[in-house]
């Protein structure tokens, strides 16, 4: 018996968390590229507001993703953990070409949607091609490990920061959203200090990671993305700090990228944005 070759295997969908207040109403720069790779006029978009505690989260990116043609939209309300287990909303989720998680309250998806059916239906969907996209607190918890709350601050502290099992579309990040416009660099640097196997992502306001299936976090949007590499962290001192002390990180790379550059999640090598150069 021959083994299944690599051409045979699935490719991981685009995993993209989005750092909330994304374009509406102008170019609609992150939406519109998201259709795209769930299918363009083809995309079928499950919507999941349960983040959010306004009723009209879900029926309100329905109609943008119907302006930006997609070809259907369903929006999918669960409230409860008992509601992730609805065959017949499970179908209507298995069925998309795309899945978006609306902004809101992290914990609230967590506590829903943690080990539940749905759950492991978006992570088995993504892993046979289907992206997964979420914004603010949706973009929080698509990784393994999610910021569940922290304070504010640019430098790291003891207790700054409390960690929660996310969704775990993939363990090689950490994501942080609203991240210049709240002052966060310090509590994702503590978050990191806990144990540097993971890249820090800090997405500002309107400004989206594609991440590709080889692992290369494209930037798309008006605003910068902070990627906090702590591959060569020499030192922490995360062990002995006690709450509200500063936390010393000796070896941490800093990226800072706009829109069009990348970041190989694999080889942890950034590239700029190739700019046009005018001649005088």
């Amino acid at each position: 018996m021959s083994d299944r070759s690599k051409a045979d295997a699935p490719t991981r969908g685009h995993i993209i968390p989005i750092g909330g207040a994304e374009d509406k109403v102008g170019d609609e720069l992150i939406l519109r590229r998201f259709v795209e790779v769930a299918g363009g006029r083809k995309a079928r978009i499950a919507i999941i507001p349960t983040a959010s505690e306004l009723r009209d989260t879900g029926r309100r990116y329905a109609r943008l993703f119907d302006d930006l043609d997609a070809d259907e939209t369903v929006v999918l309300s669960f409230e409860s953990r008992r509601d992730c287990e609805d065959r017949e909303s499970l179908e209507l989720l298995e069925r998309a070409t795309g899945v978006f998680l609306t902004g809101g309250n992290q914990l609230r998806l967590s506590t829903t949607l943690g080990g539940t059916p749905v759950a492991k239906a978006i992570r088995l969907m993504n892993a046979r091609g289907v992206p997964v996209a979420g914004t603010s607190a949706g973009a929080a918890f698509m990784s393994e490990h999610m910021i569940a709350y922290g304070d504010e601050g640019a430098s790291p502290k003891g207790g700054m920061v409390q960690m929660a099992p996310g969704l775990g579309l993939t363990n090689r990040t950490v994501v942080d959203q609203h991240f210049r416009q709240r002052d966060r660099l310090g509590r994702l640097l503590t978050a990191l200090a806990f144990n540097p196997f993971a890249v820090g992502i800090g997405l500002d306001e309107d400004t989206a990671a594609f991440i590709a299936p080889d692992e290369t976090l494209e930037v798309v949007g008006s605003g910068a993305i902070t990627i906090v590499d702590p591959a060569r962290l020499e030192y922490s001192s995360m062990d002995a700090a006690r709450r509200g002390e500063p936390v010393c990180l000796l070896g941490v790379t800093l990226h800072v990228l706009v829109h069009g550059a990348t970041f190989n999640l694999h080889s942890r090598e950034a590239s700029a944005a190739k700019v046009a150069r005018h001649e005088r």
